[in-house]
């Protein structure tokens, strides 16, 4: 769904996006050392940062035509240019789809919970490829979530509403909350927009009581904190975390498919809720990422879903590990 500017001004977030980074960005001190991971099954790829184990999560993908409203504000001739040249194909786009588990001190954090039993027949394998990394659903303490578009809040719940994670504590960013659980502007939105707000209800309704909210800039768990990110939607957040000398950010759905929106950081993804302000956010992580040398994980990203970020010209490099 998207709404316009003025809506978006009106959640009164537009000026929270300049919220300072963690304390990882811009002083990264000398460059960190070389990081190497392993796929420990299909779809499932680990690394080892001093005692704290991240593992990416593949949730499966989604094929789409690509039109020339993939992308707001570049030609279908510029896009099919950038995929040509990433040798990817130039008619249809392969949405990916990850999540992320963070192993430290006897705990298990997942961050976003995938399509769930709700999306494409090519999606939803979040807990399959859970079990494929060795990893019990149920040994799962707490769920981090970045925003709350389907794709990353329908694994929370399957069709007949048991929990995914029943022993799981949620954490979800309080903007966000206020914004998509505000039954006002629910009713104000335009009939095709609502579907959102329903699937929030739909996930969020029976459980709201036991739900942690918590402000973006501030730590939701001991030893991991978050980072403002609006744009893509109001509440968007990221998660950042150290451990081994190294700084893991996961980044939610700050970019879209690399080789068209990490090369291209001022594009603007069909998604984004504000774009202006998207790209804003893009542009500051993005040069954090570089400047702090940081490790960086995203959910749209594909397989492994994880590396490093790098300049080129006027936008940027992924550099996944292997």
């Amino acid at each position: 769904m998207s709404l316009s500017r003025r809506q978006f001004a009106r959640t009164g977030l537009g000026l929270a996006a300049t919220s300072l980074l963690p304390w990882a960005a811009g002083c990264a001190g000398p460059r960190a050392s070389a990081v190497s991971g392993s796929t420990v099954a299909p779809g499932v790829y680990r690394i080892r940062l001093g005692d704290t184990t991240i593992t990416s999560i593949s949730d499966g993908s989604a094929a789409r035509p690509l039109d020339a409203n993939f992308v707001r504000n570049a030609s279908l001739a510029q896009v099919q240019q950038a995929l040509k040249e990433a040798g990817l194909p130039t008619d249809q786009l392969t949405l990916t789809f990850s999540a992320f588990v963070v192993e430290s001190g006897g705990r298990r954090v997942l961050m976003d919970s995938g399509n769930g039993q709700f999306g494409a027949a090519t999606a939803g394998r979040v807990q399959a490829n859970l079990r494929a990394a060795g990893i019990d659903p149920a040994s799962i303490d707490a769920v981090l979530i970045s925003h709350f578009h389907g794709d990353h809040i329908n694994g929370l719940r399957n069709r007949d509403g048991a929990l995914a994670y029943p022993k799981a504590r949620i954490h979800v960013p309080a903007p966000e909350w206020n914004f998509w659980m505000d039954d006002a502007r629910m009713a104000a939105a335009p009939e095709n927009a609502r579907g959102g707000f329903q699937g929030v209800r739909r996930v969020f309704g029976p459980i709201a009581a036991s739900v942690q909210r918590f402000e973006p800039g501030r730590d939701p768990l001991p030893g991991i904190s978050s980072i403002a990110a609006y744009g893509h939607t109001p509440g968007h957040t990221a998660f950042s975390l150290r451990a081994g000398g190294q700084t893991f950010v996961y980044l939610g759905d700050l970019t879209n498919i690399p080789a068209l929106f990490v090369r291209n950081p001022d594009w603007a993804v069909a998604f984004d809720m504000d774009a202006d302000l998207a790209r804003q956010t893009r542009r500051r992580l993005l040069d954090a990422a570089v400047d702090g040398n940081w490790i960086v994980g995203a959910a749209h990203w594909p397989t492994p879903a994880i590396g490093r970020v790098v300049r080129r010209g006027n936008g940027y490099d992924l550099a996944m590990l292997r």
